[in-house]
């Protein structure tokens, strides 16, 4: 599952529980999270995790500028990317990702090596940049993504890329991560979006601009929000048997974010052995 929980505004104390509420629901195995907050002594990824009987990490944004400007100039909270699993984190890393030449807003991809059933699951997490005119920023930045994530994957499970690409399914930064419409953004990296295994009549936007705080998910929403799936791996694991659109109505009255999630189940094939580290 990958949902952007629209960091600190709008009414948060009540949209963390309404956070919760949907999550207690879908109950995802793995979870990439964007526009997580985190404050002292408090992560809103740790006091999910904590919830939902969870494993956490959390990688914060090395800039914090904008994002602090956007909340009145309170410097008291910060921003980041997280993972929370049912199953045990074996390690971390993150990665920077680049401005190429625009201001930088601090963006990192955050990954996740999950001891899932039938063997360690590379599993990512991201952000990029916002801009409608910074397709070459993102442009940019998957390719230091997929490097990455060649970086972090051996064999068995296919790497997992999720998050907030800020970018629809036709833009060229969506095309390049892919690796099969165009020229891979990495040598041999293929990732699959999700969405393509969708009931082609589901609703599957989870962003819309026509809306300030984005709550009506019907009128011309964007699908800027993406779980991409690399080639299934031995004993067909990885494979994408499914996806769907979550979170897009309020609980209780009270809408969890401004962006829709979006779940995938993938085949975990037969057990493999543990991981060996390093």
């Amino acid at each position: 599952m990958t949902w952007n929980l629209w960091w600190r505004f709008g009414p948060w104390r009540a949209r963390r529980d309404a956070i919760a509420h949907v999550l207690r629901e879908e109950r995802p195995d793995v979870l990439g999270l964007q526009e997580v907050w985190g404050s002292d002594g408090e992560n809103l990824a740790g006091w999910l995790a904590a919830e939902l009987g969870m494993q956490w990490a959390w990688s914060r944004s090395p800039v914090q500028d904008r994002w602090h400007r956007r909340n009145g100039g309170d410097t008291s909270v910060d921003v980041g990317v997280a993972v929370l699993s049912r199953y045990p984190i074996l390690r971390t890393a993150e990665r920077r990702l680049p401005a190429a030449g625009f201001p930088d807003d601090g963006k990192t991809v955050l990954h996740a090596l999950i001891d899932a059933p039938g063997g360690p699951l590379p599993f990512f997490t991201t952000h990029l940049n916002s801009g409608p005119a910074e397709s070459a920023v993102r442009c940019a930045q998957v390719r230091e993504l997929a490097a990455f994530v060649v970086e972090r994957t051996g064999p068995g499970f296919p790497p997992v890329v999720c998050g907030d690409f800020n970018a629809e399914p036709d833009f060229d930064e969506m095309r390049l991560i892919g690796g099969y419409r165009t020229a891979p953004a990495a040598p041999g990296l293929v990732l699959l979006d999700a969405w393509r295994f969708a009931d082609p009549a589901a609703p599957q936007g989870t962003w819309d601009i026509a809306h300030p705080d984005t709550d009506g998910f019907g009128d011309g929403p964007s699908r800027i929000d993406y779980l991409l799936v690399g080639l299934p791996g031995p004993g067909d694991r990885g494979r994408i048997r499914g996806a769907r659109r979550a979170a897009d109505r309020p609980v209780g009255g009270v809408w969890p974010s401004d962006h829709a999630a979006v779940v995938a189940e993938l085949a975990t094939g037969p057990l493999l052995p543990a991981d060996p580290g390093g």
